[in-house]
């Protein structure tokens, strides 16, 4: 049973990822592709962390999150569909990691908007299983 500081920073990172979402649903409305881009990864890795938190584990590196994510909530069906989530998170990683560190990157209107609906699924499934946990909001 996670203790209830747990549950606070869990509760913390999910609404983070919720914001950013919002966010990532204003930016592409003025068409900034990239930080659309960045801001479905980072809504992703937020929820990432709020699942995480329950189990009192964090990492200083995107990579560390996203292995023990996979092993403890997706390699153990802990979250339901984990091969389509797993491809998501690796999807967004690709797409975010070009948009920041590659000058020529192009991104389309089309692809960033798969981008973002991927990342809004992969919350709401998050948000599903805090559900049995905690409410989420």
């Amino acid at each position: 049973m996670p203790s209830d500081e747990q549950i606070s920073i869990s509760k913390l990172r999910i609404g983070i990822a919720a914001e950013r979402l919002d966010y990532a649903d204003e930016i592409l409305k003025i068409g900034d592709y990239k930080t659309v881009a960045n801001r479905s990864y980072y809504a992703v890795f937020s929820a990432m962390r709020a699942v995480l938190a329950l189990d009192g584990f964090d990492s200083k590196k995107h990579s560390g999150i996203i292995a023990e994510f996979r092993r403890r909530y997706l390699k153990t069906e802990i979250l339901p569909n984990p091969k389509e989530l797993s491809e998501i998170i690796d999807g967004l990683v690709e797409v975010r990691q070009g948009s920041d560190y590659d000058d020529f990157y192009i991104i389309s209107k089309e692809e960033v908007t798969a981008q973002l609906k991927n990342a809004r699924l992969f919350v709401i499934e998050v948000e599903k299983y805090l559900r049995g946990v905690y409410p989420v909001k």
